[in-house]
């Protein structure tokens, strides 16, 4: 019966292994006397192959909205359907601007860096909804696909706050921000423009993200808080979780302030779907980080102490431990960790019973979208505009129709690396060049200008995009091309 404390929250199981791992997690919070309630709902590759594009049922959406958690196992999504990823979607459409994922040494998963005694817990901070992950692509011409890559600040302002609220709660003394931006000057560089004067006690400082991976894989124990824009999110994320045994062990939380999603982020692994083999921990750690973003976190603790004696006890299935101890089928495997619930681990730190950054409360749907705007800028110029053509004509004999009063061609750049009006023969080109033209110093611009210009320009060149260019109170918003 449901009782007055209880709260009820949407169970996806997922596919493939999916059922199998939330079977067993659902088994130890039974176990553990978790007090919420369940409501399963509709997603994944079966809802996909039934037509439905979004791979959820109108039915999962409204519950997953009047709920606010949605704790899911592993989905597919049917390759070559022309469908976005249902992943993807979920945390982009309810807006789960951070994806937290915790990794750390865990006594029963042999690694490199157990054996040579290098204890690991880094909490990466991912931001979730921006970047590539928007997925906005086109051909511009046969030979060249465009994929626009937005990043935010008021994005950018609320995963950077996220992950300092994540230091101070955790008692982290450091947060680090991993970046492009030597390259991507300015959608790096506003990722970096972050919150870090709000938090003076805790260290901030930043590094470019491949020197970050080329640490993480030598010298992972000087990391606790890593906060990235979402594809470097990404990619990092899976090197850490290799780094303590695989996605097997690698918990992930979508933190959203009215929504959020917990789930592993392992496939739905279909060859051994079926056999009772597969590893529920993932989403087990996944289920304790939602129990304390619920408040509860005296049944987190209580679960994710049972499964770390259980692990140190040298309990496993067969995709890892020690193999001179037998593989446990899966029921085999949490009938252990329910066993062993009220137990503490020896060798591991005992898991706090503290709950989560945030207070949950249940969504109330807002009347409108909420519009993330910071304050603008005393003035906005527009200085000029990239004109992206199709053309297979030399730089030199493509810039003689272009002239005219009022602008300079002040670039042509290929494949972002400048052309003309100096460039080196050496460099190859594609059939798509990027015009750069801009005003004279005496002279105003406007969109009609630009538009009128764009339309000289179409009658004998494709115009396959249009940028303008922007100057932010006297700064310049827009990059120069490799050689410029």
């Amino acid at each position: 019966m449901k009782t007055e404390s209880q709260r009820t929250i949407a169970v996806a199981p997922g596919d493939g292994i999916g059922p199998e791992i939330m079977k067993a997690v659902m088994a130890v919070f039974n176990a553990a006397q978790v007090p919420l309630q369940y409501e399963t709902i509709e997603m994944g590759k079966d809802i996909y192959l039934a037509g439905n594009s979004t791979g959820m049922t109108e039915t999962a959406k409204r519950l997953i909205e009047q709920h606010g958690i949605l704790f899911k196992g592993p989905m597919e999504t049917p390759k070559g359907a022309g469908v976005k990823s249902i992943n993807v979607t979920a945390r982009k459409v309810w807006n789960t601007y951070a994806n937290k994922r915790v990794f750390r040494s865990l006594a029963g998963v042999d690694t490199v860096f157990s054996r040579a005694g290098i204890p690991i817990n880094i909490t990466i901070i991912r931001e979730n909804i921006e970047d590539t992950y928007g997925g906005i692509e086109h051909m511009l011409t046969h030979d060249v696909a465009l994929c626009r890559r937005f990043i935010t600040r008021p994005g950018s302002l609320q995963v950077h706050r996220y992950a300092f609220e994540v230091a101070r709660h955790k008692g982290a003394k450091k947060v680090t921000c991993g970046h492009k931006a030597n390259i991507m000057k300015i959608t790096d560089g506003l990722f970096l423009d972050e919150v870090a004067r709000e938090y003076p006690d805790i260290a901030a400082s930043d590094i470019i993200v491949d020197d970050l991976a080329m640490k993480l894989v030598s010298r992972p124990d000087i990391f606790e808080i890593v906060v990235l824009p979402n594809l470097q999110g990404d990619i990092i994320s899976d090197l850490c979780a290799g780094l303590v045994g695989g996605l097997g062990f690698a918990p992930s939380a979508n933190i959203g302030d009215h929504i959020s999603i917990f789930e592993a982020v392992h496939g739905t692994a279909p060859d051994i779907a079926g056999k009772n083999i597969a590893n529920p921990t993932a989403l087990l750690l996944s289920g304790c980080m939602m129990l304390r973003h619920l408040e509860l976190g005296y049944h987190a603790a209580l679960i994710e102490n049972a499964l770390l004696a259980t692990l140190e006890e040298g309990a496993r299935t067969a995709d890892f431990g020690d193999k001179t101890h037998p593989p446990l089928s899966t029921p085999e495997f949490t009938t252990r960790v329910a066993n062993n619930l009220g137990m503490q681990p020896h060798r591991s730190d005992i898991a706090p019973a503290g709950v989560s950054e945030q207070k949950f409360t249940l969504p109330k749907m807002p009347e409108i979208n909420r519009m993330m705007v910071t304050p603008p800028p005393a003035s906005a110029e527009i200085q000029g505009a990239d004109f992206f053509v199709e053309s297979i004509e030399q730089p030199a004999k493509l810039v003689q129709g272009l002239a005219g009063k009022g602008y300079t061609i002040s670039t042509i750049s290929n494949r972002g690396t400048q052309v003309w009006p100096t460039a080196s023969r050496f460099t190859e080109l594609i059939n798509q060049y990027r015009v750069r033209i801009e005003k004279r110093p005496e002279t105003s611009l406007d969109q009609q200008a630009v538009l009128a210009l764009a339309q000289k320009i179409a009658g004998h060149l494709k115009i396959c995009s249009i940028e303008y260019l922007m100057a932010y109170d006297g700064k310049k918003g827009y990059s120069l091309a490799q050689g410029q």
